[in-house]
């Protein structure tokens, strides 16, 4: 009979730490990657890559090769993801952390324009696809493993925990870029940018050599065994979420955009905002978000706390609603180009929504779905919505300055218009106020009585 004590208990067991371990280090590396990547488009891939370009149109074609990865995404997640369900959890998140820490090594080894003309910005796609591809089944796999480990009391607090650390990638990436934006233009361009991008490969390496020592989870066993015995189904993972699990689907589609709004908002389109239409330095605008994001530390975890607490459901509305109240005050303190009033609201967004959403996030998608595809729903549901929406809030927030004359009202609505999708993905996940028995199976496998993850 496999052991599932370890739900049983507030206190982690040692596979169960070096899972929390290996899933935290992974998450690390993808948001450094990106959180890097996001940085240098708003700052130095348009010239760099786009040389000849407009500094408007140079910005939005930096901001479409910061999109390609997110599109590229969902096919990662959905492949790597069948691997999880089907192969294992290892595998899968072995392969995802090798493709993206080979493709950020990468990029900062590329030539740029001058060098090999049209070649360097078809280079820099085709390793931001690699790049995305690998990251697609990064983060649903560590909510997998993190959900199916911790104690059924706990799991906010630890899912939450872990939505705490694209903080840490996000400050990382941002202060490395920080550490080097101080030198000259000829410094920068010529060759200090790429430091950032090649010393990733300490957290890659690290990472790889804590996910070669991960064993399955106990949850995962017994599926597999389940489904050897035919007790289970033996359908492929992704055509069974589709036909068993749609509204359940449709609402970790939904749950997530009021997080990557914000996130993005404030970690990739803030830097270009900012030394585009205010008075602030490069070395300001990467300090004002270096500063706030640690604050996403901090709300993540709070916001985990508050799932055990309150349940899932009603963190992750009240994330959404605060997105929505916050947008046009948050837009005008970045429009007012003053420090303080930028690292202020940063910190606020960080804070309250960031907190909230992510904080909730994990531990709403994990009980959406069953261990047979879990992780193949919360793949689909994030990197799905993370195509549309993630990946393209740079451009569209961009693009939506320039439409409004700099202003930043219309901004301010598609903020709160995609904020207000999580709130809606809390009424699809309810479905009237009932739950089907899908959505209580992590507590039911240990034995739990249902957990407050979806109340």
């Amino acid at each position: 009979m496999i052991d599932l004590s370890n739900n049983h208990s507030e206190r982690l067991t040692p596979a169960a730490r070096r899972a929390f371990g290996a899933a935290m280090v992974g998450t690390v590396v993808e948001w450094y990657d990106y959180a890097l990547y996001g940085a240098a488009s708003g700052l130095i891939i348009s010239r760099l890559f786009f040389p000849d370009s407009v500094s408007v149109v140079g910005a939005l074609a930096a901001f479409a090769t910061f999109a390609v990865g997110f599109v590229v995404r969902p096919i990662g997640g959905i492949v790597l993801s069948h691997v999880g369900d089907t192969v294992g959890r290892k595998p899968a998140m072995i392969i995802s952390i090798v493709l993206m820490g080979t493709a950020t090594v990468a990029i900062g080894m590329l030539p740029t324009a001058e060098q090999v003309g049209i070649w360097a910005p078809i280079l820099l796609v085709f390793f931001r696809c690699v790049q995305g591809f690998g990251a697609g089944a990064e983060l649903a796999g560590a909510f997998t493993l993190v959900a199916e480990y911790a104690p059924a009391q706990r799991r906010g607090f630890f899912t939450g925990m872990l939505n705490a650390t694209p903080a840490a990638g996000i400050t990382l990436a941002t202060m490395s870029f920080l550490l080097v934006s101080g030198m000259s233009d000829d410094v920068l361009l010529g060759w200090a940018w790429r430091i950032p991008f090649i010393g990733s490969a300490i957290l890659f390496v690290l990472a790889l050599y804590i996910r070669r020592r991960l064993e399955e989870t106990p949850a995962y066993v017994e599926a597999v065994v389940k489904r050897e015995n035919g007790s289970a189904e033996n359908r492929t993972p992704l055509s069974e979420l589709v036909r068993c699990s749609p509204r359940q689907l449709i609402a970790a589609l939904l749950a997530c955009n009021g997080l990557y709004v914000y996130v993005y908002l404030l970690n990739t389109f803030s830097l270009s905002y900012l030394t585009t239409y205010t008075s602030l330095s490069r070395t300001q605008a990467l300090a004002a978000v270096s500063i706030a994001g640690l604050f996403m530390l901090i709300g993540s975890p709070i916001g985990g706390l508050a799932v055990d607490r309150f349940g899932a459901p009603k963190v992750l509305a009240f994330g959404g609603l605060s997105g929505i109240a916050f947008a046009y005050p948050m837009m005008l303190a970045l429009q007012s180009g003053r420090f303080v009033l930028v690292v202020g609201a940063m910190a606020i967004a960080n804070l309250i929504i960031i907190g909230a959403c992510g904080g909730s996030q994990g531990s709403f998608l994990a009980n959406l779905f069953p261990t047979r595809y879990r992780f193949s729903g919360i793949a689909v549901g994030r990197e799905v919505s993370g195509a549309i929406v993630a990946g393209t809030v740079p451009m569209v927030a961009t693009a939506l300055i320039v439409v409004a004359d700099g202003e930043v009202w219309l901004t301010s609505i598609y903020i709160a218009v995609i904020s207000l999708l999580s709130v809606l993905a809390v009424l699809v996940a309810r479905g009237g106020g009932k739950f089907t028995h899908v959505n209580n199976e992590l507590s039911n496998e240990s034995g739990d009585a249902p957990d407050r993850a979806l109340r």
